[in-house]
């Protein structure tokens, strides 16, 4: 943890000129970082490059930003890969995208599990592509004993389905006699929830200068602290993800209280 650490810490590059990475606090670090990798589309229109080739070069930052994540200590990296409104797109670019797995996990996957990040999804499998599908789960698959990082990609996700899927949840338990209505709580109606068994994002990332959250884990972003940058997804580098970590940990996180 330390070793690689190194190379995030200080203010002054090997040449001694000033760094463009900030001091990041290793005791401070987010454990759970969500990012809602957006701007691919327009990134690709400013170039004259089709959306598919923003699509592309946003996959190949993917690993990038997961090995500094790691780096640092982060325990959870969510990412927004696809959600469940994406089906509007172009039957082309939603074509593109399902395809996107296939690429890269056999590109990246061994790199991966050298550094023992482990992948998961959240989100519904009905309506993938079994490409698609069979890409995802070999990866879990093959990284299913790791116990460092956990990558987890938001896929076919909405916020709101989600929601809706454990209020029909609870509703069956406490039909069945499972569940009293006077034992819902927080933590009890968070059980239901597609990420039960992660932490809270304790961060939020969001790129290509939108301030919304697109439904996007709608019940567990209620505490997390936000971080907006102009830049589109392909063009955010580590130096922007320390940024954004700095910016974190120079917060007070309060939960409602003073």
């Amino acid at each position: 943890m330390l070793k690689p650490l190194k190379k995030w810490l200080g203010n002054t590059s090997k040449d001694g000129t000033a760094s463009e990475f900030p001091d990041i606090d290793p005791d401070n670090v987010p454990t759970h970082v969500a990012i809602i990798m957006d701007g691919n589309g327009r990134w690709a229109k400013q170039r004259g490059l089709p959306r598919v080739a923003g699509h592309h070069s946003g996959m190949k930052n993917v690993k990038k930003i997961t090995m500094a994540a790691n780096d640092i200590g982060v325990k959870v990296l969510t990412m927004y890969a696809f959600s469940t409104e994406n089906w509007k797109r172009p039957k082309e670019e939603v074509e593109f995208l399902m395809k996107l797995p296939q690429e890269f996990f056999p590109l990246e996957i061994e790199e991966l599990i050298e550094n023992n990040v482990r992948i998961r999804m959240t989100g519904w499998k009905e309506g993938l592509p079994d490409y698609t599908l069979k890409a995802i789960e070999g990866a879990i698959e093959r990284t299913k004993d790791n116990t460092g990082l956990i990558l987890n990609f938001a896929l076919n996700y909405g916020g709101r389905k989600e929601m809706i899927a454990g209020i029909q949840d609870i509703i069956r338990d406490v039909q069945n006699g499972t569940l009293q209505a006077e034992e819902l709580d927080e933590a009890r109606f968070s059980s239901y929830m597609l990420t039960s068994d992660l932490p809270d994002p304790d961060l939020l990332i969001r790129t290509s200068g939108e301030l919304r959250l697109s439904n996007f884990l709608l019940w567990q972003l209620a505490y997390s602290e936000l971080w907006f940058t102009d830049a589109y997804w392909p063009e955010f580098t580590e130096a922007l993800f320390m940024q954004a970590i700095a910016e974190y940990q120079r917060r007070a996180r309060r939960y409602g209280g003073i």
